[in-house]
């Protein structure tokens, strides 16, 4: 007779320990610099949606502006776009396969439902924002840019993490 507790077969699979992940993630992006000839990102594909769905509006249009010439090219003529629905579909069969997809709202019970979604949504726009001003997302400018040791890269990987407590801190107060 076993000690050990079963577990249902429903229940969800454990999460990768941090390393394992983290080497995992090491042998992605290399293979994506050797496949691709380039790192990781995802803001290049959200400006280029920005750009599809502008389509129409002539002051964001015009060879001048900083949409135009993207929405020349169209929103899946670029290796980023098709990287973005990789990882998308990559996450979805990923929970799938380790039984983890549900709809959950994470930080309600510190600040309440409505507050978290709006500091979410403040946040994702000034994420966004400042991904752009840097020209790169955490992956693009974080991962990449760390991998093949730029300067830029680890300036914006401790910005970014010391913005991100303190702005944690002013939202949550200091406890």
């Amino acid at each position: 007779m076993s000690t050990m507790p079963r577990v249902p077969a429903h229940a969800p699979k454990p999460f990768w320990s941090p390393l394992w992940a983290g080497l995992a993630l090491g042998v992605v992006l290399l293979a994506t610099f050797l496949v691709t000839g380039h790192g990781l990102g995802a803001t290049g594909f959200t400006t280029r949606l920005s750009a599809w769905l502008a389509q129409g509006v002539p002051a964001l249009q015009g060879p001048d502006s900083y949409l135009g010439p993207i929405a020349e090219d169209g929103i899946f003529s670029a290796w980023i776009a098709w990287q973005v629905i990789g990882v998308a579909l990559g996450a979805f069969f990923s929970a799938k396969l380790a039984r983890r997809i549900r709809i959950q709202l994470d930080g309600q019970k510190t600040l309440g439902t409505g507050r978290r979604l709006l500091t979410a949504f403040a946040g994702g726009l000034l994420a966004g924002f400042g991904a752009r001003v840097a020209a790169g997302c955490t992956s693009g400018m974080g991962l990449s840019g760390a991998a093949t040791l730029s300067l830029a890269g680890f300036t914006f990987l401790v910005t970014f993490f010391a913005v991100g407590l303190v702005v944690s801190r002013l939202v949550r107060g200091v406890r």
